[in-house]
C-alpha cells in the first residue's frame, strides 16, 4: 500500500476529540503516519486545557493523503486566518480525501472546498453551510467525491472508522473497532435534537445560537 500521510490541521481552542477520535482510529491504518500540523511548533492549546504539541507546521508538513480539519470554538479564528486557510487549500489540491469534523467543515468552506458539495457539521451549524456553497445531508458521516464531512465532535470517531475501511479494508476497522471496545451504550438518550427532553434542549440552545451568530458573521466577510 505504501505510507499514507494523514494530516490533521490543529488550531488553538479546538475540540480535543474532534482531533483526538478520528487521530485513535487513523493511527491504525498500516503504513499510516501520523501529521499533526500546527503554523508553528508551540503546543496549541484545545479547549478542555489539554495542549496539544504539533509534530509538524505548515512550512515543514510533507505532501498529505488525508487532511483532516477538527472543529471547535477556536474556527471562528481561522475563518480569517489566511495562513491556516492557504495550507488546506494547497494540501487539498493533491489529498486522496478532504476532511473535516464538527465545525472543521467550515473551515474546508472558506477553503472553496465545499462548494456544490453535500456536507455535515455540528446540528448547532447545519443552516450555517449554504454560506460556504455546501448543501446539508442529516447523517454523522457524509462522503461527496473525495470530501468527507463528519458532524459533531462524537461522530469523528464514526468518521475514522468509515475512512479506515475505505483505505484499509472492513477487516482492519473492525478490528480498531474491536481492540479499542468502540460499542456505545450511553447512559442518557439525549444525544440528539430528536432524542433530548425538551428542558435539556433549554439548557444547550441558548449557548449555540451565540456562537451561531459569531460564525455567521465571520462567514458573511468571506470572499468565496
Amino acid at each position: 500500500m505504501g505510507a499514507i500521510n494523514v494530516g490533521f490541521v490543529i488550531f488553538p481552542n479546538l475540540t480535543q476529540l474532534d482531533f483526538t477520535g478520528p487521530l485513535q482510529m487513523l493511527s491504525r491504518l498500516p503504513e499510516g503516519r501520523m501529521c499533526i500540523v500546527a503554523k508553528d511548533e508551540s503546543p496549541v492549546p484545545s479547549d478542555c486545557g489539554l495542549g496539544l504539541v504539533p509534530t509538524h507546521t505548515f512550512a515543514n508538513c510533507p505532501q498529505l493523503d488525508v487532511v483532516c480539519v477538527p472543529g471547535g470554538g477556536g474556527v471562528a479564528d481561522v475563518l480569517q486566518d489566511k495562513a491556516t486557510l492557504d495550507f488546506v487549500r494547497t494540501q487539498a489540491k493533491t489529498a486522496r480525501y478532504v476532511t473535516s469534523v464538527c465545525t472543521g467543515a467550515f473551515v474546508l468552506g472558506a477553503a472553496g472546498l465545499l462548494q456544490g458539495r453535500r456536507a455535515t457539521t455540528h446540528w448547532g451549524y447545519t443552516e450555517l453551510l449554504p454560506m460556504v456553497g455546501a448543501v446539508h445531508e442529516a447523517s454523522r458521516v457524509v462522503r461527496d467525491g473525495n470530501v468527507v464531512t463528519a458532524g459533531g465532535v462524537t461522530s469523528g470517531i464514526d468518521f475514522g472508522l468509515t475512512l479506515l475501511a475505505e483505505i484499509a479494508g472492513s477487516d482492519v476497522a473492525e478490528a480498531a473497532q474491536l481492540s479499542m471496545e468502540y460499542d456505545p451504550a450511553p447512559p442518557f438518550n439525549s444525544g440528539s435534537l430528536t432524542k433530548a427532553r425538551d428542558s435539556i434542549q433549554a439548557l444547550v440552545l441558548p449557548r449555540y445560537a451565540k456562537a451561531q451568530a459569531l460564525y455567521r458573521q465571520r462567514l458573511s466577510e468571506l470572499d468565496l
